[in-house]
């Protein structure tokens, strides 16, 4: 009768205490995430999830190398290339570094541009993303290709430290990864936007809400944690 009453004059019931009463909550998503979507919601939880996972790749490495006897290579002479006879420290990382920075620059504007529903323009500025990426993921690929010519395996190098080598190729291709996976997903969503199909709301992935282009922010999320997370990597792997 209580429950009768309560719906015929409109009030809300009370929810209950405790945890049940979060779980409640966030089950009828009355206050949860209020000012944001669930596929936000979802991306900011997958966000934390991967933090966690690149944090104990890092501190892994960092406890690895205070704890080691063993000498640790020094990055400048690992990671240097030679041009004209001329070995230049930490030349390509900085390059790859300023291409991933860039990156997250051009995915900013196509989100600006994607909510004026500018879709020649978003879909380019992500296109050029996606190739900023790619071409990241090729310089690390070279990167490796170098290393690995130079004797360097995950289980020991020529430099010193064997531990070098195994975390060396668990951080990076862990993080080259992710820029694969979401240079695939921008050229995907960028054809989307290419052809109009959220001006259309054409059926299909992220396509159904007409004049939506929340798709593209999620994205831009996606690739802005993964620029932050080179950061970490480029200042305690090859700064230090």
């Amino acid at each position: 009768m209580v429950d009768t009453a309560l719906r015929n004059t409109g009030e809300a019931a009370e929810q209950p205490d405790g945890l049940r009463g979060v779980v409640s909550d966030w089950a009828s998503d009355q206050r949860a995430f209020k000012s944001a979507s669930w596929g936000k919601a979802m991306m900011w939880i997958f966000l934390l999830s991967d933090t966690f996972i690149f944090s104990c790749f890092l501190l892994s490495y960092m406890t690895v190398r205070m704890s080691t006897v063993v000498p640790w290579p020094n990055p400048s002479e690992v990671f240097s290339l030679n041009i004209g006879g001329t070995p230049l420290p930490l030349l390509l990382i900085a390059i790859m570094t300023f291409i991933l920075i860039s990156s997250s620059g051009t995915m900013a504007m196509a989100v600006n541009f994607g909510y004026r529903r500018d879709r020649k323009k978003t879909a380019i500025l992500m296109l050029v993303t996606a190739a900023l990426g790619a071409s990241f993921v090729g310089m690390q690929a070279f990167e490796w290709t170098k290393l690995i010519g130079e004797g360097v395996r995950p289980w020991g190098n020529p430099w010193g430290a064997d531990q070098f080598g195994s975390t060396f190729f668990m951080i990076t291709g862990f993080h080259g990864t992710h820029v694969s996976i979401g240079v695939i997903f921008l050229i995907w969503v960028a054809r989307k936007v290419w052809r109009g199909d959220f001006d259309q709301g054409r059926r299909g992935f992220f396509t159904g809400r007409r004049g939506q282009y929340e798709i593209v922010e999620i994205l831009g999320l996606y690739w802005h944690f993964v620029d932050l997370v080179w950061v970490f990597i480029f200042a305690l792997f090859y700064l230090w």
